[in-house]
């Protein structure tokens, strides 16, 4: 299948016929493949090849354990203990199964288990008792991806989990809203006419340096290189994974900043649906049906999510006569999952999601005694679609083939209102074909190798660009895993990338963990990661009509702005700057290194803090080239040759009783370009002086004016309080988020940021939630209140006010 699936991509590149080509040849093929399998496995299901489990879960000193949860992968047959610690599990498919043996408070395990046709299996299991009974970040009864042999969770760079019992205690509805309240993450607000987007930063990198994935699979669709995390909603979310660092080593080219990974629900254990609604300010509604079913002996597993969310809009610039910041907006998406037991070693699995938003946009300027509105409409169209199918072997090695298509469209106009003059019309298309085949092996038992190669072909279709055919990569990549000893493990990797117009990079990373003692670890990792420029920094000539600026590509640079200055357009141009970027953009490189402890106090205490360094080499970053004629700024990209960004993040959590957790992190960071330092420190060009618009007065600059990039905040933090009163099924919490001072924009027009320059002053963010739960826990009401000290600042667009939603879901199972 590897052979087939690679002649055909090259095919499609060669030919640049990507929809048809690979779309119909590998679709016929897996199909083919699919329904002979299927055949296969239901004429030896019918055989009757089935055997039973039974056993025991008791604790170090022997005694029984009630609750504990037995999950067998892949099938995900699953059962809880009774008050005996027994179990028992029957008609199950003859063959080699994975244990996953869990209860609260315990450690969890793992085992193998060879299931007999007629006969029946014991297992018996001694859990642990932990240390700690605080612990955020993992899962329990964790199991192995159903979609990807690479544990991301064991990445060498730092990794958070959200679970969806969090997601759904914070009342969030989309995904931005989840993030932000994380420590050392940060939303970043870029909507301008024709684009809107949410985008993340997280230690010091901007949106376009980290990586959003959906079970495993990039996602793609980005304006001005930020990904609207707002477009996704939550309802269908298992869990997040954030791996903080670079992680071009198990994702690539954009990783090197880390990479959101959403998993969303799979193998349902039983038929079970959720109906839910919420209400509340600026006409929001979200209402989303949900439903998951095993079928077939629990041989095979569906889930299916829909999803409607709507909103008015908002506007916090009081300077504008009329209209919003943010758009109102329609969205509806369709998610889907299945996987099916085809033979006793071999899983097919699928998904499918489709969303779509449309909005329209009015912003109303007051100029000269007239009324100037600028109206907007969008359409945007997001398309994911996955196939995989995961093989057992006898001896232990496992492989996984996934073929994986994403494709984005963008649809959007700006026009005066009153004139009818179109300002701007784009329409933009990208779609994405990636192959992998992922093997995972532990020929020792603290020992495991997961590795994998594949390419993809990326294109992009737009009015603004002139792209000279597709972009194609191949990669192939190793982790290991090895427990070296019982205080010390190791996690390494390595990646080799060749993309066809910045040839090949090979990356590697290393973490490590070291138990001085049973409640203290060290952890350090290292890795360096690399990001090619993509296609806007190179071929795009977009104009914003809002902002009256023009962005030009690289490629693109001198003939555009040439040609402007015959037609007269132009009336200064920085020529020494536009010879040297014209066609010289460069891939970027960082080296990440990140160190800290987990410290488990005590049952009900822990403490974990984490020091970062990540020294960038070639950072792509906009710069202002001429003054147009018509167009006020025109700007281009150039890599700064060194920046870094660097800091801590410290975190809390303790429990003084039961049923009440606080928690708290907070985070420092510095985040500055190198060659500037070294040109204040020379005294050289407009680094030399600083200018005091106020007064007009300008001076001598030094080092200690130069506060960093734009956008970053020194200091962050958040404090938590939960609490459930399990008598009456009750829940509450708030949540405190504070985002300190940064640079908005350069207004004394010196090329960097001092301390006359356009700031947003720190803030504060408070939200709550109190929920109830009724009929058996079937029926809950929840009321949500963000942002209930009602800060907005116009600086900060995407910000709205108080906020109020009350909410109702119904669960229903058997």
């Amino acid at each position: 299948m590897s052979i087939f699936v690679t002649q055909s991509l090259f095919r499609t590149i060669k030919n640049n016929k990507p929809y048809i080509t690979l779309n119909f040849t590998y679709l016929t093929f897996v199909i083919s493949m699919a329904i002979s399998l299927i055949s296969t496995g239901t004429a030896q299901s019918q055989t009757g090849f089935r055997g039973n489990l039974t056993g025991r879960v008791l604790d170090d000193n022997g005694h029984p354990l009630n609750g504990a949860n037995i999950l067998l992968e892949p099938d995900l047959h699953s059962i809880n203990t009774n008050a005996s610690g027994s179990f028992q599990l029957k008609n199950i498919i003859a063959g080699r199964y994975t244990a996953y043996i869990s209860k609260i408070s315990y450690q969890s395990d793992t085992t193998i288990i060879i299931i007999e046709a007629d006969k029946t299996a014991t297992l018996d299991i001694h859990l642990k008792k932990k240390e700690n009974t605080i612990d955020q970040v993992e899962v329990q009864g964790k199991v192995t991806a159903v979609d990807n042999l690479l544990d991301i969770q064991r990445s060498a760079m730092p990794v958070t989990v959200i679970g969806k019992e969090m997601i759904a205690q914070m009342g969030s509805r989309r995904l931005d809203e989840v993030l932000k309240e994380q420590t050392g993450i940060t939303m970043v607000n870029d909507i301008g006419s024709g684009s809107r987007a949410i985008g993340i930063q997280m230690q010091g990198f901007s949106s376009e340096y980290v990586m959003i994935l959906i079970d495993g699979q990039p996602m793609v669709g980005r304006n001005n290189g930020n990904f609207d995390l707002s477009r996704i909603s939550v309802s269908n979310i298992e869990r997040i994974e954030i791996i903080k660092g670079a992680s071009s080593c198990l994702f690539g080219s954009e990783a090197l900043g880390g990479a959101i990974n959403i998993v969303t629900r799979h193998g349902a254990l039983q038929p079970q649906a959720l109906a839910s609604l919420r209400y509340g300010s600026l006409n929001i509604v979200d209402a989303t049906l949900e439903g998951e079913t095993p079928f077939h002996h629990q041989r095979g597993s569906a889930n299916l999510s829909a999803n409607y969310y709507r909103s008015d809009g908002f506007n916090v610039d009081p300077y504008m006569a009329s209209g919003t910041t943010v758009p109102p907006f329609d969205e509806y998406a369709l998610q889907g999952r299945a996987r099916y037991r085809l033979t006793e070693t071999g899983t097919l699995g699928a998904s499918a999601r489709y969303s779509l938003r449309r909005s329209e946009q009015q912003q109303g300027f007051a100029s000269g005694g007239s009324l100037n509105t600028l109206l907007d409409n969008q359409d945007l169209t997001d398309i994911n679609a996955s196939l995989t199918y995961d093989k057992s072997f006898t001896n232990g090695l496992r492989s996984m083939s996934r073929y994986y298509l994403t494709r984005y469209l963008s649809d959007m106009q700006v026009a005066i209102k009153e004139t009818g003059v179109l300002l701007s019309l784009e329409k933009f298309e990208q779609t994405l074909h990636r192959f992998e085949q992922q093997f995972a092996y532990a020929p020792y038992r603290h020992l495991k190798l997961t590795g994998g190669l594949g390419g993809s072909a990326e294109a992009m279709d737009n009015n603004n660009y002139e792209v000279p055919g597709m972009l194609w990569s191949g990669f192939a990549y190793l982790q290991t895993d090895w427990k070296i000893s019982n205080r010390l493990e190791a996690v390494g990797g390595l990646r080799y990338d060749h993309h066809n117009s910045f040839g090949a990079r090979a990356n590697p990373s290393l973490g490590l963990q070291y138990h001085i003692l049973p409640t203290l670890t060290l952890k350090a990792a290292l890795g360096s990661g690399f990001k090619t420029p993509d296609y806007r920094q190179r071929f795009q000539i977009f104009r914003n009509p809002t902002q009256n600026y023009l962005v030009i590509g690289t490629e693109r640079l001198h003939e555009t702005l040439e040609q402007m200055k015959e037609d007269g357009e132009i009336s200064e141009m920085r020529e020494y700057l536009v010879n040297q970027l014209d066609k010289n953009l460069q891939a970027e490189r960082s080296l990440s290194f990140n160190g800290g402890f987990i410290w488990r106090a005590s049952s009900n205490l822990k403490v974990e803090a984490n020091a970062f360094y990540h020294d960038i080499h070639n950072q792509i970053n906009n710069i202002r080239v001429a003054i147009g004629t018509n167009v006020r700024d025109i700007y281009t990209y150039q890599n700064l040759p060194r920046s870094y960004n660097t800091g801590i993040d410290a975190s809390i959590a303790y429990s003084p009783v039961k049923d009440l957790e606080i928690s708290a992190g907070y985070q420092y960071l510095v985040s500055k370009d190198k060659g500037i330092m070294d040109s204040i420190r020379n005294g050289t060009g407009n680094y030399a002086f600083v200018r005091n618009n106020a007064t007009g007065e300008d001076r001598a600059s030094a080092l200690s004016d130069y506060f960093g990039l734009e956008n970053r905040s020194r200091h962050m933090a958040n404090f938590r309080v939960f609490y459930r009163y399990s008598p009456w099924d009750i829940s509450a919490n708030i949540r405190v988020n504070y985002r300190g001072k940064y640079a908005f924009g350069d207004a004394n027009n010196n090329q960097f940021i001092d301390p006359y320059d356009t700031f947003v002053h720190g803030y504060f963010l408070v939200n709550a939630v109190l929920e109830k739960k009724l009929i058996k826990q079937r029926l809950s009401i929840q009321l949500t209140a963000d942002n209930i000290m009602d800060y907005t600042d116009r600086l900060i667009l995407g910000q709205p006010g108080r906020v109020l939603l009350l909410g109702l879901s119904y669960r229903f199972y058997r």
